[in-house]
C-alpha cells in the first residue's frame, strides 16, 4: 500500500474508533469542547495569522486569482468570526437523539424515527481555511468523526487552526481523533479518501467544479455535493426601483468570490428603469456583459456570448439579459442555472409566488440578496456547504444535514403471528 493510501486507512480506523466513543458523549460535553476550541483559536491568533501569511505569500507567488486570495486570507476580524461561529455551533440544539416522528401500531408496537450521526465524514475542500473550523465544529456537534483534507494553498493555515481546535477538544475530554487533518498535500490522498469504503461513510467536497467532478467521478462512498453557484436575480416589471438597485449591487459586489454571489441578472423588458440599475453595478466596479437589448442601455456594457449564461465568474463580472416576464425568466434559469440560489425582486405577490413555486433551486428568495445563501444567515450557526442535489439534504447543510435516522421499535412482548 502506498503512503497516502496507508495514511488514509490509518486515519479512517482511528476515526471509527473515535466515532464509537462519541456515541457516549453528552450534549454538554460536546458544547463545552467547542467553547474550549473557540477560546484556543483566539489564544492562537498570532500563530494562525503568521501561518496564513505564509500561505498568502505562496499563493501570490503562484499568481492565484484575486477571488482565491480573498477566500484564503485571514485577518483578525475573520479569525474572530471563525471563533464566534464555533461558539455559535456550541449553542445550537443537539440534533442527535431527536425523535422525528412517533406512531403506534394496532398491535401496540411504538415506532420512532430517531436522529443519529452519519458516522465518519470525509471533507475535501479548497482555499478557505475557515472550513477547517466550521467543518470540525459541525461534525463534532452532530456526533460525527471527521477527516479533513484542505487545499495545498491553505496547508499552513489549516494546520494552525486544526492544532488550536484539537487541543481544545482534548482539554474538554473528547477523543483526540474525533477530528483529523490530512497533513500531506499529495493529491493521491484525495483518491484514497474517495475509495475508503467501510472507513469513511460519506464525502463532502467544497471547492471548484474540477474538484467536485473528480469526487463524483471517483468516489466509492456516498457524496453530498454541489457544482456551480450560478445564481440569478430576476428584476420583475413591478420591482421597487430602490430595492432592485440595492439587492443587485449587494448580490454581485458584497463578496464576488462566494457561491451565493449573483452571476446573472435578468430584467423584465417592461421594467421601467433598467439604465440606473446597470449604471449602479458599473459604478460599483462591475463589468456588465449583456445581450443585444442590454447593450443599448450603456456604452460601457460589453457583449455577452453563449458561454456567459452558465458561468460562475466568482469575480466582479455579471451577465445580464432582458426577458419577457416571469415565465421567460424561469425558462432561462432552468436552462442555465445550477439549482443553487435564485431571487425575484417584485412587489407583486402573485408573481413572486409563481417564481417561488416553480424555481427548481435549493434556495429561492423574494426581495433579498442572494448573498444570504449561507448557513450562518439561516440561523444554522455555520455550514458544511450548499447542497444542490435532491437526496438527503438540500440547501445549507448544517447539523441536521449531518445526521440520518434509525427506527426504534418499542414493544411489550409482541411476537409476529
Amino acid at each position: 500500500m502506498n503512503e497516502p493510501a496507508q495514511l488514509i486507512a490509518d486515519m479512517g480506523r482511528k476515526a471509527r474508533a473515535a466515532f464509537a466513543k462519541l456515541t457516549g458523549v453528552s450534549d454538554a460535553q460536546k458544547s463545552d469542547a467547542l467553547v474550549a476550541a473557540a477560546q484556543n483559536l483566539r489564544a492562537a491568533q498570532s500563530s494562525i495569522l503568521a501561518a496564513n501569511q505564509r500561505d498568502m505569500d505562496g499563493a501570490r507567488s503562484r499568481e492565484l486569482s484575486d477571488s482565491m486570495l480573498d477566500r484564503l486570507m485571514i485577518d483578525e476580524d475573520r479569525l474572530e468570526a471563525i471563533a464566534a461561529a464555533v461558539e455559535n455551533v456550541a449553542k445550537l440544539p443537539d440534533p442527535v437523539g431527536q425523535i422525528i416522528d412517533r406512531g403506534a401500531r394496532p398491535n401496540g408496537l411504538v415506532m420512532e424515527r430517531v436522529r443519529v450521526p452519519l458516522g465518519v465524514i470525509g471533507i475535501i475542500y479548497e482555499s478557505r481555511p475557515n472550513v477547517t473550523a466550521d467543518a470540525a465544529a459541525l461534525t463534532l456537534r452532530s456526533g460525527n468523526a471527521v477527516i479533513l483534507r484542505g487545499g495545498s494553498e491553505a496547508i499552513e493555515s489549516n494546520r494552525a487552526i486544526f492544532e488550536a481546535m484539537s487541543a481544545g477538544l482534548v482539554k474538554a475530554g473528547l477523543p483526540e481523533n474525533a477530528i483529523q487533518l490530512v497533513q500531506i498535500t499529495d493529491r493521491e490522498a484525495v483518491g484514497a479518501m474517495l475509495k475508503a469504503s467501510g472507513l469513511i461513510d460519506i464525502i463532502i467536497p467544497r471547492g471548484g467544479k474540477s474538484l467536485v467532478k473528480r469526487v463524483q467521478d471517483e468516489a466509492r462512498v456516498p457524496v453530498l455535493a454541489h457544482l456551480d453557484g450560478v445564481c440569478h436575480s430576476f428584476i420583475d416589471k413591478d420591482a421597487d426601483q430602490a430595492k432592485a438597485i440595492a439587492i443587485a449591487v449587494n448580490a454581485k459586489m458584497r463578496r464576488t468570490g462566494i457561491c451565493g454571489a449573483m452571476e446573472t441578472l435578468l430584467i423584465d423588458q417592461d421594467y421601467p428603469a433598467p439604465g440606473p440599475l446597470l449604471r449602479a453595478l458599473i459604478d460599483a466596479g462591475c463589468e456588465v456583459r449583456g445581450d443585444d437589448a442590454v447593450l443599448e442601455l450603456d456604452e460601457r456594457i460589453v457583449s455577452a456570448d453563449d458561454s456567459d449564461w452558465g458561468t460562475e465568474y466568482l469575480a466582479p463580472i455579471v451577465s445580464v439579459a432582458m426577458v419577457n416576464g416571469v415565465d421567460e425568466a424561469l425558462a432561462h434559469i432552468a436552462e442555465h442555472g445550477s439549482h443553487h440560489t435564485d431571487v425575484i425582486v417584485t412587489e407583486d405577490l402573485p408573481t413572486a409566488e409563481i417564481f417561488i413555486q416553480r424555481a427548481d433551486s435549493a434556495i429561492v428568495m423574494h426581495n433579498a440578496s442572494s448573498q444570504f445563501a449561507d448557513g450562518g444567515q439561516f440561523g444554522l450557526g455555520a455550514e458544511i456547504g450548499i447542497s444542490t442535489g435532491r437526496l438527503h439534504a438540500r440547501g445549507p447543510v448544517a447539523l441536521e444535514g449531518l445526521t440520518t435516522y434509525k427506527w426504534v421499535v418499542r414493544g411489550t412482548g409482541q411476537v409476529r403471528p
